[in-house]
């Protein structure tokens, strides 16, 4: 019995930290950029803000210092910031 709540413990623990959602916001400098927002942050105001990103793909940004990874939609504003 014990060995079966361990195992159960572990499996849910392991789905638990793959299963994290992205961040929903990033820091750059004093400034702060959010994602999710109806009228969030877009591709000018992230450029504004944080300046130019390490590597562009697509509708991908990658910033570096934390290593973040912005994502926008098709209309240019943030989908979501992950790691």
């Amino acid at each position: 019995m014990f060995a079966l709540t361990r195992r159960c413990l572990s499996t849910l623990v392991l789905v638990g930290v793959v299963c994290q959602p992205a961040a929903a916001s990033m820091r750059c400098g004093m400034y702060y950029i959010d994602a999710g927002e109806r009228h969030g942050s877009g591709k000018y105001e992230v450029l504004k803000k944080c300046g130019e990103p390490k590597e562009r793909i697509s509708n991908m940004w990658v910033y570096e210092n934390p290593k973040r990874i912005v994502r926008f939609d098709d209309s240019g504003r943030i989908q979501s910031i992950g790691h």
